[in-house]
């Protein structure tokens, strides 16, 4: 993999947005692994803290089981999302799929939201997984909620498209 990537330039015209989200019932409020609420979705926010009583608590009100993404849907994610923001409108620069998470970096225009953003792309690639491997009704492929980040200099561009890039399944090209 590589490890030096091109230095990335904030888009004038645009907002990038470093978008997150989560696949279902895998990082639980409250648990030891990393998670953000409303309260804990700002830069340099700390994350919601470990509660056991609260993980639980949103264990206790899963209806299905917990998502993981296989090595494949995690190629097939990495490969639809630039379509994705084609579709949107939405400059793609970066994405990876994890097992239990997909990071996203896109310029969007000023007067969109990362948050509408975020949803959107949940929605359309939950749609295209399904095509290929289908969910019970009325399961879903994602956590409810996600981070959005709007990103305003450009060290932290740079850093954190180096950070999705070293996570893809599939190699970074240009």
């Amino acid at each position: 993999m590589p490890t030096d990537f091109p230095h990335q330039h904030l888009d004038p015209t645009r907002t990038t947005w470093h978008i997150t989200f989560g696949t279902y019932g895998t990082r639980l409020h409250g648990g030891s692994r990393p998670s953000v609420d409303k309260q804990h979705n700002d830069l340099d926010t700390p994350f919601v803290p470990p509660k056991i009583e609260r993980e639980d608590s949103a264990r206790g009100r899963m209806k299905f089981p917990a998502r993981s993404l296989t090595v494949e849907q995690r190629q097939f994610a990495e490969e639809e999302i630039p379509k994705i923001c084609g579709r949107g409108g939405w400059e793609y620069r970066v994405c990876s799929a994890a097992p239990d998470h997909v990071h996203l970096l896109c310029d969007i225009v000023p007067d969109v939201h990362g948050e509408k953003v975020r949803r959107l792309v949940k929605r359309w690639l939950g749609q295209a997984l399904s095509e290929q491997w289908q969910l019970p009704e009325g399961a879903s492929w994602w956590a409810e909620e996600g981070s959005n980040i709007a990103i305003h200099n450009e060290p932290y561009l740079n850093n954190a498209f180096s950070y999705i890039a070293r996570q893809r399944t599939i190699i970074w090209t240009p």
